[in-house]
């Protein structure tokens, strides 16, 4: 059920991109923004070449190999997902209109729903999972 949940969250996700691609919303016109989405590129690009290439499921699904703790994922336990928020939010911020921050709620709450999943699924796998999430913040360093 987790992994089917996740993998709605995804569609949903998707389609709050879609929305602010085809509203020409999804990139930030204040430098500003566009400093932060080139920092959450930067970001997401660190994070995966710190996973490496064993995942790249559209659902939930913790993979063989080991917990991952270094890299970014020291500061941040969901670097990537961090990095689609921060990508989002800020062109939100750029574009605010009644459907950007919708798109925006919904993305956040989809990406919610993943991290929500993923974290039960990781749990069972990695048992030291629950440490790491002791010391580690999901989406802010040291905040949240």
């Amino acid at each position: 059920m987790l992994r089917v949940m996740s993998l709605l969250a995804t569609l949903v996700l998707v389609a709050a991109a879609l929305t602010l691609f085809f509203g020409h919303a999804l990139v930030a016109t204040n430098p500003i923004g566009l400093a932060i989405q080139a920092l959450a590129i930067a970001l997401m690009i660190w994070a995966r070449v710190t996973f490496g290439m064993r995942s790249f499921h559209a659902a939930a699904n913790p993979t063989e190999g080991g917990l991952v703790t270094r890299g970014p994922y020291r500061f941040w336990r969901h670097p990537i997902y961090a990095s689609i928020l921060y990508f989002f939010w800020a062109a939100i911020v750029s574009h605010a209109a009644w459907w950007t921050i919708t798109a925006g709620v919904v993305a956040t709450l989809a990406v919610a729903v993943r991290i929500a999943s993923e974290e039960a699924l990781l749990v069972e796998r990695y048992p030291e999972y629950r440490e790491y999430a002791a010391r580690t913040k999901r989406l802010v360093p040291f905040v949240v």
